[in-house]
């Protein structure tokens, strides 16, 4: 039944792909979309249905060069942070932006659509739902093709293009906004989409309902050092959300393939926004040259790592008698367009927003905001949801156990605001707790620009690839088909 459930969720959004139809016509030949049905039908494609994960986790410092004797390039090009050749493959950088950039036209068609029929307040919900969604993937732009925000440089760092209009030309040229301009931008539009955001959907989690959209203002204001407002979006969450977080304790009584069904299922309470994509990331462990090695795998995962010295309860599997390791959570749904030829297109359903990342974000906010004494309630107890044979009395979480377990390295952590040394052991703790929580998602990458983290690359017989701090190469480069179009590229 689980594997039904998914298998039909997975097929609610595949089928719904023909919206992107519109997308192809010159805009005189679109279909109108003049009802509230249409409206939200298109909104069903209004959300990124590609993935990032492969993109961003390679280029962290989640992955090790496992020495497998093959690769895919575009692996090979994410671990080295090259320009990517690759423009029109599935995973490839050029590839997400499109459906990015995709998933915005259909926003904003929605929002036109809105405006055109009045914008009555019965519309509201669905007017909540596209602002939230282009922001979303504004969001996930910059994240990725811009250098980290940062208030001093931001009027001048290069953002991207911020689109608020449906295309009114078949090859529309766009000029990048500052990252200043594109911050501005997203919350404004995230302002107005919380006010109107609804539950009311017969498949909640496949779109931005009231959490979801909390949780991924949380992101934002935690990333703009507003702390109080990321505070204020999780108080429906408390300081001990029980039932909330991923049971991992569950998942050990199941196979690895029901792992990987039940980790994106919607209705895992902690799963908050899920998206269907069209991606081969449940292969990439036994394609992937650069992954989760397995001799390197205890660096992150042994009992060492953990604060009270307890193995974790995360479980990883293998496809090359432990080369590289993974942890079950993606699991591929195979559309055959030729059933007789064997040929088709790969899904994934993956959680783009969650609980678990929402309330570890409520306390990075506390420690920012000094309060260590609720930090260290709310950690111990996120924490005690990940170890093995937790015992809640001799377990204890104190300051003096994070300041030693993560002591602060000069230049380590340098966001663009000041921290004190306790507060940079827990914001460490913090993000290695982030780091294991979403191994194979590409978390890990975000902490590594926000906090200007310099990665090490090895690779067997070569020198160490460095990406030093304020590299130009964590801003991805521009795909050269937008660049073609008058999208100004990044230096390098």
């Amino acid at each position: 039944m689980k594997k039904l459930k998914i298998a039909l969720s997975l097929l609610i959004l595949i089928s719904i792909a023909s919206c992107d139809e519109f997308l192809s016509e010159k805009p005189d030949n679109r279909t109108e979309i003049d009802t509230p049905e249409k409206i939200s039908e298109i909104l069903v494609s209004a959300y990124p249905q590609m993935s990032y994960f492969d993109i961003a986790e390679t280029m962290s410092d989640n992955v090790f060069d496992s020495q497998m004797p093959t690769t895919v390039l575009m692996n090979e090009q994410n671990y080295n942070w090259l320009i990517q050749t690759e423009t029109s493959k599935i995973d490839t950088q050029a590839y997400y932006w499109d459906a990015c950039y995709r998933a915005i036209a259909h926003a904003n068609k929605a929002l036109e659509a809105i405006e055109e029929l009045g914008s009555p307040a019965s519309l509201n919900p669905q007017k909540g739902e596209a602002l939230m969604a282009r922001a979303y993937s504004h969001f996930m732009l910059v994240s990725l093709w811009s250098q980290r925000y940062n208030p001093a440089t931001a009027p001048s760092d290069l953002g991207i293009p911020y689109v608020t209009k449906p295309e009114t030309d078949l090859v529309a040229k766009y000029k990048r906004n500052t990252v200043a301009e594109v911050f501005e931008l997203l919350e404004k539009d995230i302002q107005e989409g919380l006010k109107y955001v609804t539950n009311d959907y017969k498949e909640p989690k496949f779109h931005f309902n009231k959490d979801a959209a909390k949780a991924f203002a949380s992101r934002f204001y935690l990333i703009k050092g507003d702390w109080d407002k990321v505070i204020s979006l999780s108080d429906d969450l408390g300081s001990r959300p029980a039932g909330k977080l991923r049971d991992y304790a569950s998942y050990k009584l199941l196979s690895p393939e029901d792992q990987m069904i039940s980790y994106a299922n919607a209705d895992v309470q902690t799963n908050l926004l899920v998206v269907s994509a069209n991606t081969i990331v449940q292969r990439s462990a036994y394609l992937n040259r650069y992954y989760l090695s397995g001799v390197r795998q205890p660096e992150l995962f042994s009992s060492a790592t953990s604060l009270f010295n307890k193995t974790w309860l995360y479980t990883f599997y293998s496809y090359n008698t432990s080369i590289t390791l993974f942890c079950p959570k993606f699991y591929e749904y195979f559309k055959y367009t030729n059933v007789t030829a064997g040929i088709g297109e790969p899904y994934v359903a993956e959680v783009l927003l969650s609980n678990d990342e929402f309330f570890l974000n409520r306390i990075e906010a506390h420690v920012m905001k000094g309060d260590i004494a609720t930090a260290n309630s709310e950690l111990e107890y996120f924490l005690s949801t990940r170890t093995t044979n937790y015992n809640a009395t001799t377990d204890k979480l104190t300051e003096a156990k994070v300041v030693a377990k993560y002591p602060v390295i000069a230049d380590e952590f340098t966001p663009y605001y000041t921290m004190t040394p306790v507060q940079t052991s827990y914001v460490k703790a913090i993000a290695e707790t982030r780091r294991r929580d979403f191994i194979h998602e590409g978390m890990r990458w975000f902490d590594v620009k926000r906090f200007n983290i310099v990665v090490n690359h090895e690779s067997y017989n070569k020198p160490v690839n460095v990406l030093a701090k304020d590299d130009k190469r964590r801003a991805l480069q521009i795909p050269l088909h937008a660049s073609a179009t008058g999208v100004e590229l990044n230096p390098r």
